[in-house]
Parts: structure tokens; sequence; C-alpha cells
């Protein structure tokens, strides 16, 4: 197996499944605000089944749509040919990304950078393709910002979760992995999704923009 191929089989059939629910819960509306004011060249890091694709707006001139997992890039196909933009699915890993330095407008990381093994790695990357100036779009799960809910996070890590979860870590600090990264917050909200009564260890979530320096 190449370096730019990931198999999760069992966890990529489950989330084909499932994610579309979740968007008519309400993630679909945190995708479209992620996407919202983008324009020319952008590429998707770990894709999945493409659900981000139908938000894009017009403006937006291509989407490179980078996904290692030969499951979730099929099912990505179907939802490409629905989109008002031009999107090309190709397999590659976060930390190696398939183009050029600063070749891109804009970076896209939707619910990846839990489960990327090399999270430093993949921000450099982001930096290394974006052109000056460009930004760097997140909606993330991240670690929580209570003691007790951040106690429940570390152990679900610390358990079988990350081999579920198709390498899932829910206590991950990512704002801060992004400002370690060099990049500059623009805007940054945190957000409970879903928004249970009681909060889940998956629920605190980042979404904002951040600028390469």
């Amino acid at each position: 197996m190449s370096e730019t191929h990931v198999s999760h089989p069992i966890f990529a059939r489950f989330w084909t499944l499932v994610s579309p629910s979740m968007d008519r819960g309400g993630a679909a509306e945190h995708r479209r605000r992620l996407l919202a004011g983008l324009s020319g060249r952008v590429l998707e890091v770990g894709a999945g089944n493409g659900l981000n694709f139908t938000h894009y707006p017009a403006e937006v001139t291509h989407v490179l749509a980078v996904e290692p997992e030969s499951h979730l890039r099929q099912a990505g196909r179907e939802n490409a040919a629905r989109a008002q933009v031009a999107v090309d699915i190709v397999p590659g890993v976060a930390d190696h990304l398939p183009a050029d330095d600063a070749s891109v407008d804009a970076v896209v990381c939707s619910l990846v950078l839990c489960s990327v093994p090399d999270q430093a790695g993949a921000l450099r990357e982001a930096a290394r393709v974006l052109r000056p100036g460009g930004q760097l779009r997140f909606f993330e799960h991240v670690r929580a910002d209570t003691s007790g809910l951040a106690r429940a996070q570390r152990l679900l890590d610390s358990t079988i979760w990350p081999a579920l979860g198709g390498g899932c870590h829910t206590a991950r600090d990512t704002a801060a992995a992004i400002a370690a990264a060099g990049f500059v917050t623009e805007h940054l909200e945190r957000v409970r999704f879903p928004d249970t009564r009681v909060p889940l260890p998956t629920s605190p979530h980042i979404i904002g923009a951040a600028r390469r320096g």
C-alpha cells in the first residue's frame, strides 16, 4: 500500500451511513458557514464522502479534494457530481499533500484534524500549499474546556476509540496547534454539536478561519 492510501473499511462504511443524518441534524449548516465566502482554488484535506462539496460557493473555481480512503473517495464522487463547482478527488494524505507550494487560495479541514496521525505535519503542509495570505478554514471537534469532559475525552482516547473511529482523537487542542503552525486566527467560534443536554466527548467543536502568516 502506498503512502497516499489508508484503509479503514469498517469506519468508512459506518461514516457513509451516519453522516447524512448528522447533516440533517445541523452539521450541514456548519458546513455552509465554514465555506461561505471562499473563492479561487481550494484544497480540501480528508474530504471523506464529499458532504462539503455542494456547499462550496460559485466563486470557487476548483476544489482539489484529497482523501486516502478508497471507499470514501468513491462515495465522494457522487456528491462531486451534484456540486456547482469543479471537484477533483484524488488519493493523498494530510502530511504529504499532492499540490505545489503556494498553489491554492484556501485549505479546508473539516472533521479531519482529529484523526490525522501527525497533526502538526498536516498543518505545515496546509501552510506550504497556501499562497501568501491564503486562508485555512476549519471545522473540528476538539478538547473540551471543562475539566470533567476533558477527562472523559482522555479516557476515551486511551481505549479502543481511535481504532473504532478511523484514528479519531477527541482531546486534541486543535486551536493551539493551528496557532503553533504559524497561522494567525481571524475568527474562531466554539460550538457544541450535537447540542445535546448532556454533552458528549465528541460534542465540543471549533469553526473558524486562520490566515497564513
